[in-house]
């Protein structure tokens, strides 16, 4: 159906709105609860560094780029972007994760106090280094990444520590987010003891599963890519189109949780528990960068549904707030005002596919 086809409500004049107009007036709601939300989000914390330069010609060493760096950046990458996305869309956030006892842990907490994050959660384990990440870019090309971390499972002590966090802030939430990048926060133990609590408590949770989404039985939605989706239900899709098999298997696995399947350029397949599922199309745009995308996109969509919009709705928020990270370079957040002006975009996409 196409854009704009569709009457809605009648307005005072006696005019009425279109469905595209409709829809616009809608998220406009959803958006101003945003700013009515405290969010936990427990996970995977990283240290995300940035180096910026210019490459003009290669090394008489070995057949390489020699880049002169000019400017760096240091900004919070894995759960803890997740959580500036949060903040950044208007909401409070808890982290709750482990860092190091290392410079890139000191950076973590720095950064995370200056976003406005709680981090009274943060809890610094000195037998592992800080997941930190370096990338060199030359006129914003990424030419290398070096990765610095442990990917053992926490100790015991540890585990403990982490949960008596989430237990500090369980009663305060409105929601809760796990955000698992597979780098050993989550055991089966740690989650199943933080969604009990939680589920005791009726906090709604969502989960960014990496690689065990079966730690993550009893969350309210799963969102993960198209390419982690095939992996955890077993069902590679091939077409993109075809999420017949996909979407029954991994709701077969979690029969009473939402899903949201991120497809990139394509969009997000959403599916309510119970129900059948659809794809929320998504627009063509300039893509810079793609880090972090996944990350907004959990943020926006999980706000969204805290804030009673339908999945189809938070997926054309989520859209929205997608299209404007990946035109920036880095890991980076979008705000309200930017998810506002991609919304009309958004909307349109989301009526051509239907």
């Amino acid at each position: 159906m196409g854009a704009g086809k569709t009457e809605g409500p009648v307005l005072g004049n006696g005019a009425k709105l279109t469905k595209e107009e409709t829809l616009l007036v809608r998220l406009g709601e959803v958006l101003e609860g945003f700013g009515k939300h405290r969010v936990l989000v427990l996970g995977d914390i990283m240290l995300d560094e940035y180096l910026f330069g210019s490459a003009h010609r290669l090394s008489p060493e070995a057949p390489v780029p020699i880049v002169h760096v000019d400017g760096e950046e240091s900004v919070l990458g894995g759960a803890g972007n997740v959580a500036r996305n949060i903040i950044a869309l208007g909401a409070r956030c808890d982290l709750v994760g482990v860092v190091g006892n290392d410079r890139a842990g000191g950076q973590v907490q720095e950064l995370a106090s200056k976003s406005g994050l709680l981090v009274e959660g943060l809890v610094v384990d000195s037998t592992r280094p800080t997941s930190h990440k370096t990338r060199l870019l030359a006129r914003a090309q990424q030419m290398i990444r070096f990765d610095r971390e442990k990917l053992h499972p926490l100790e015991a002590a540890v585990a403990r520590r982490v949960f008596e966090s989430v237990m500090a802030v369980a009663d305060e939430v409105d929601g809760a987010l796990f955000v698992d990048y597979a780098k050993g926060t989550f055991s089966e133990d740690l989650a199943s003891q933080c969604i009990h609590a939680l589920n005791e408590r009726s906090v709604p949770m969502a989960v960014d599963p990496k690689k065990r989404f079966d730690f993550f039985q009893g969350v309210d939605l799963v969102k993960p890519n198209l390419a982690e989706a095939e992996v955890l239900a077993e069902a590679p899709v091939g077409d993109p189109a075809n999420f017949g098999k996909l979407s029954k298997r991994l709701s077969e696995k979690f029969p009473k949780a939402d899903l949201a399947i991120t497809l990139g350029r394509s969009g997000i397949f959403v599916k309510e528990a119970g129900s059948e599922g659809s794809r929320v199309g998504a627009w063509p745009r300039d893509v810079f960068d793609v880090q972090g995308a996944g990350d907004t996109t959990l943020a926006s969509l999980w706000l969204s549904r805290l804030s009673g919009a339908s999945m189809e709705e938070s997926a054309m928020i989520a859209n929205a707030a997608a299209g404007v990270v990946v035109e920036k370079v880095g890991t980076a957040v979008v705000s309200q005002e930017e998810i506002r002006l991609r919304l009309p975009q958004s909307v349109a996409a989301f009526l051509e596919t239907e």
